[in-house]
């Protein structure tokens, strides 16, 4: 990834899961375990590195020592994400998500328990395939006034509710292009039109390797 030339390179929870423990995207990887495997990435690199930490490992308490871990290993960000445990990936059926108030209290403890104020906190939303789009604005407004220095609104469906969704959000937004998805697949530039500032490819390099090795 750095060697191509990109900014920065993402960790992907799945990719994680699957590829070192051969065990399906529900959460089933200790802290321990991400922050062990994360920070392997984050010291192999000098572009910054950015994981998937999930729902935090458990609640406010857990996520403010997932930060700290986190921090201690190298990562320059993270994302938590405002599902129930175990969670699934963002673009499967039979997800839930908590209440918006303990997910709030995620991301105030997360804020608060940083010591370097450059590492990023990305709120995740998994609200639009649960409680509808207004209901992802609604819940992205909430983890901004809590902290959060970016949104990733998953598993948007169409080019329409990208581009709407930036122009009800101040905060910079992150867009998830997995080639498996729900949502459209739009290129950096189109995104970048819409108002994103960070684009993931979290299932790319495994497509790319996998294809190179047949």
């Amino acid at each position: 990834v750095e060697r191509a030339g990109f900014d920065s390179v993402y960790i992907s929870g799945a990719g994680m899961a699957n590829a070192t423990a051969g065990v399906p995207d529900i959460g089933l990887l200790t802290l321990t375990e991400v922050v062990r495997l994360a920070g392997y990435v984050a010291n192999a690199v000098t572009i910054p590195a950015i994981v998937d930490a999930d729902t935090g490992f458990g609640g406010a308490e857990n996520v403010a020592r997932t930060i700290r871990d986190l921090e201690s290993a190298g990562l320059a960000g993270c994302h938590i994400e405002d599902q129930e445990f175990p969670k699934r990936c963002g673009h499967l059926a039979g997800k839930s998500i908590v209440d918006l108030e303990e997910m709030v209290a995620r991301i105030k403890a997360a804020a608060v328990a940083r010591r370097d104020p450059d590492f990023m906190i990305i709120a995740r939303t998994d609200a639009r395939a649960l409680e509808d789009f207004k209901g992802a604005v609604k819940r992205a407004h909430a983890y901004v006034e809590a902290g959060a220095d970016a949104i990733f609104p998953e598993a948007l469906q169409s080019t329409d509710e990208f581009r709407d969704f930036a122009k009800e959000l101040k905060a910079p937004l992150l867009a998830n292009m997995t080639e498996f998805g729900k949502g459209p697949l739009l290129s950096f530039k189109e995104l970048s039109d819409l108002g994103y500032r960070l684009v993931i490819f979290p299932q790319s390099a495994f497509r790319v390797s996998m294809k190179a090795s047949d």
